[in-house]
């Protein structure tokens, strides 16, 4: 027993650095497929955040043509980064619809009447449901919509001009030369 504890650091230390390695092997999130790739949304109804809003639904995003879902919080600081990118986007024509993550309403208000607000329609989602069943674990999350209402493409965390120029533009033909000059400023 004496000799098995004096061995024990070194099995434990080459466990972590095993579980270490297989970590390294590991997508980063940003990476993570959506379990709707290339499925349509399920199906949700969400109360608008602003009273003279519209209600978000999983049909309203069925438009044709493709969308940004972004979902988000006021009381989240990578939100909050990732605000300008959206923004910018909003300035080229890029349609951008919301969910407001497990806030109040008050604080998901506050928020966009002072950053701006680059969505045509934000859904309350204060308990969170809606966004769980689209398979998010935190905020923000950004998809890609097809004009059917399919998921195209989940970004996991605040969106960069970078991450906007090589994941998102490609699927918003026309925009890409533009919104690129946008967002290099």
């Amino acid at each position: 027993m004496a000799k098995l504890a004096r061995f024990l650091p070194i099995i434990l230390g080459i466990g972590f650095l095993v579980l270490f390695a297989i970590g390294l092997t590991l997508p980063p999130p940003q990476e993570i497929e959506s379990a709707y790739k290339d499925k349509a949304l399920p199906i949700f109804s969400l109360p608008p955040l602003f009273d003279e809003g519209e209600a978000l639904t999983a049909q309203s995003l069925r438009s044709g043509e493709p969308v940004l879902l972004n979902i988000f919080a006021s009381w989240c600081a990578p939100c909050r980064a990732e605000h300008g990118v959206l923004m910018d986007l909003k300035a080229r024509g890029v349609p951008i619809y919301a969910i407001n993550y497990k806030d109040t309403r008050a604080a998901g208000q506050r928020f966009l009447n002072r950053l701006g607000n680059p969505y045509r329609a934000i859904g309350f989602d204060k308990s969170g449901h809606a966004a769980l069943d689209l398979g998010v674990y935190g905020v923000p999350e950004t998809f890609v919509i097809n004009g059917d209402g399919h998921v195209q493409m989940r970004h996991v965390g605040p969106l960069s001009a970078q991450d906007v120029r090589a994941k998102i533009l490609p699927y918003f033909t026309g925009r890409s030369e533009e919104t690129d000059h946008a967002l290099s400023r």
